[in-house]
């Protein structure tokens, strides 16, 4: 019995450390996500795949006066432990128990996208780096009111086969593997906004064409930009001599 004990207890202090180590990385990212300028005040939350469900930021709680213990922990239930969670749990929920190919998921109301969303405008692959967020185009889920259910089924919906969607008069969610991945994405998805909106105001844009968008998407994940190493002669790829 005092093996089996000794056994749990460790365990615990395992997932206690990684509560703690997971928490700091929560916090830095979202002050990360304010310092660019991809979210401002309260708005926006983050949440990371933990134990048996997951981390999520508390709601209204300004990032500059967070602290790990703030950070909530959830099971898939929608039970929770320590702060009230952000009022958009919901979504973080469906979309981490319904992708496992992910575990960080990233919400901002970054001003370019949140324009683009206002007017529920699909991004289209008006630009090749449309392909970053997994197909030929970044999808705007319908308008539903934050908070609920309802919301969080049309984003699963614009995220099917994605890792970014915009949520009509609303935000952009961005999701990744990593903290860094999500907030990369994020930024990205900013930036094509950005560049979208200018272009618009020239006229509609010419789109890359369903084929080309297909080997786009292929050369970035065989790239993985420029990570290689690349078998001899398949492409013309930088090749580290440390390797």
């Amino acid at each position: 019995m005092e093996k089996f004990n000794n056994k749990s207890d460790e365990r615990l202090e395992k997932m206690n450390e990684e509560k703690l180590n997971l928490s700091k990385k929560m916090i830095n990212t979202c002050q990360r996500m304010d310092s660019s300028g991809i979210n401002q005040g309260t708005a926006g939350n983050l949440s990371v795949r933990f134990a048996e469900g997951f981390l999520i930021t508390p709601t209204s709680l300004p990032y500059n006066e967070m602290k790990p213990e703030d950070i909530v922990e959830m099971d898939w239930k929608g039970t929770y432990l320590g702060r009230r969670p952000s009022s958009e749990w919901r979504f973080h929920r469906d979309i981490l128990k319904n992708r496992s190919d992910i575990n960080v998921v990233l919400h901002s109301h970054s001003l370019n996208a949140t324009s683009l969303a206002i007017h529920h405008k699909t991004i289209p692959a008006f630009h090749y780096m449309v392909g970053l967020a997994g197909g030929n185009n970044i999808r705007c889920a319908k308008y539903e009111t934050f908070g609920t259910q309802a919301l969080s089924d049309a984003a699963i919906v614009a995220l099917k086969d994605r890792t970014a969607c915009l949520l009509g008069q609303h935000g952009m969610i961005s999701l990744g593997k990593t903290f860094d991945e999500a907030f990369t994405l994020a930024t990205e998805i900013e930036t094509l906004s950005k560049i979208y909106v200018k272009a618009l105001s020239i006229g509609e844009t010419p789109v890359l064409s369903d084929e080309e968008m297909i080997k786009v998407i292929d050369q970035m994940k065989r790239m993985s930009y420029g990570k290689g190493p690349e078998p001899e002669g398949s492409n013309d790829i930088a090749r580290s001599k440390n390797e």
